[in-house]
């Protein structure tokens, strides 16, 4: 809808109690009836106005359908131009251009369409979108979300480079905040909290507990606070944002994980802390990955760099230099690979953990060890005489050096070597690799765990030896369940 297009509905219906309590609960049944009583709009003019048809808007009238998407919610709300407010959502575009208050220019806040630079305020309204969207998805809208395409190339790309550029100044808020510092700091260890049992665990049962939390402090940034309390408040926000990246990623929803990159992104950006901004374009580079696209990881990574090169401390350049290796590896450049490997190696011998913040603390020797095992894993499904005993032994390494206690990373790690040892040819050592990396997989939620435990169970078809068929079997039986 433009911003010409007038208001449809009877002036005064808005300020009904009973409209505004049923938008408020999201009942567009009786929210429609009293639009076509007191609002003069047909079902078939409503119908056209949100972009449904109209059976659709007969069923919801009726009560057999109950809106649940949150697209549709958004349709309704710019169809009839009922303030976001009252449905819960962020200010629609549309109350932003008639508002002197708010932001003069339209910006869509997605990858791929940025072309002013990144602003405060459309980074809360980015906050306020993915997290009511996200709280009130339902189980064929988390279907639909698996099978959402990530954005790759220049249309990504270009929409980072605001990242380079300083932060825009925020606009006053019309209510004062009363947040102190006090309040920041259990804030701020609550983000640790849930940040520290996603890196053990993965993604699962506290994603919606995140996003709660995600959405409480959006809120408390649309308040005017105190610059101290607002710089720390977009930083938390930032840290939620990439642990709800990440919880997403493992959970296999790809455009929400990036949708929440890109959250934490501007979040950092707009708490100018830039080494965390880093660390976040880096998960963004993993994601790449993942998706095939070594070309993109690669070109995030220099973008991290240039943007942050005089506040990387050591375990963030060294950790950056494997993702660049990761690229590397994938692009089949086994030179450069190598070469990135030893920079991070290199990197890591400064590290102090006195020094750097906590959230780079995990990548340490067994990090690095388990990382470049990875890559030499993917390297050796290639060339198994060259690259899978290497790749064990790193593997190997970081197991020693980390332990079960590090559950999902334990878990891949004993997935990668399992897989080494049938790359090599070591049937009796791969059967009790695939034993443990079963139980180890038990112990850990993470989508990501069992979707590489997918992954080893090809090696155990065809053969017919026992031991190889029972640890098949329960392999098969994990994944079922």
């Amino acid at each position: 809808m433009d911003a010409t297009n007038p208001a449809l509905l009877a002036p005064g219906l808005v300020d009904r109690e009973d409209f505004r309590r049923a938008l408020a609960e999201h009942d567009f049944a009786a929210a429609f009836a009293l639009i076509k009583k007191y609002g003069g709009l047909s079902q078939n003019r409503m119908a056209s106005a949100c972009q449904l048809s109209p059976g659709k808007v007969s069923l919801i009238v009726s009560g057999r359908h109950q809106v649940t998407s949150f697209e549709v919610i958004c349709r309704i709300s710019d169809g009839l131009r009922i303030p976001g407010k009252l449905l819960g959502l962020a200010p629609r575009p549309w109350e932003a251009r008639s508002d002197t208050d708010a932001i003069s220019e339209p910006e869509d806040m997605r990858p791929g369409s940025d072309e002013v630079p990144w602003r405060p305020a459309a980074t809360l309204g980015l906050a306020a979108d993915l997290t009511r969207s996200d709280l009130v998805m339902d189980r064929r809208m988390a279907t639909r979300a698996l099978t959402g395409a990530t954005i790759t190339g220049a249309p990504l790309l270009n929409s980072l480079e605001a990242w380079l550029q300083p932060a825009q100044p925020t606009t006053s808020s019309r209510r004062r905040g009363r947040l102190g510092i006090r309040e920041v700091e259990e804030l701020e260890s609550t983000t640790r909290a849930f940040r520290a049992w996603d890196h053990k665990y993965g993604g699962g049962l506290r994603r919606k507990a995140v996003l709660g939390q995600l959405s409480e402090v959006a809120a408390h940034l649309d308040d005017h606070q105190s610059p101290e309390v607002e710089q720390r408040l977009y930083r938390v926000m930032a840290h939620l944002a990439g642990t709800a990246a990440t919880m997403a990623w493992d959970s296999g929803l790809q455009r929400h994980a990036q949708d929440y990159y890109l959250l934490a992104l501007r979040s950092s950006h707009a708490g100018e802390d830039l080494a965390f901004g880093a660390n976040v374009l880096a998960g963004m580079a993993r994601q790449m990955l993942y998706r095939d696209q070594p070309q993109d990881a690669l070109e995030l990574i220099r973008l991290a760099q240039e943007g942050a090169r005089h506040v990387l401390g050591p375990r963030l350049q060294a950790m950056l230099h494997t993702r660049e290796a990761w690229a590397y590896a994938a692009m089949g450049r086994t030179a450069a690979f190598r070469r990135a490997t030893a920079k991070a190696a290199e990197s890591l011998t400064d590290a102090r953990t006195d020094v750097e913040p906590y959230w780079i603390a995990y990548f340490d020797e067994a990090e690095l060890s388990g990382t470049t095992g990875g890559r030499l894993l993917d390297l050796a499904r290639q060339d198994p005489r060259q690259h899978a005993e290497a790749a064990a032994n790193e593997i190997s390494a970081a197991l020693t050096r980390r332990g079960p206690e590090a559950s999902r990373s334990y878990a891949l790690d004993r997935i990668g070597l399992a897989q080494c040892r049938f790359l090599l040819g070591d049937l009796t050592g791969a059967v009790a690799e695939a034993h443990q990396a079963v139980d180890a997989a038990q112990a850990t939620r993470s989508g990501r765990v069992r979707s590489q435990l997918g992954k080893l169970y090809p090696y155990t078809v065809g053969s017919t030896a026992q031991s190889v068929r029972e640890a098949r079997d329960r392999i098969r039986d994990l994944l079922a369940n």
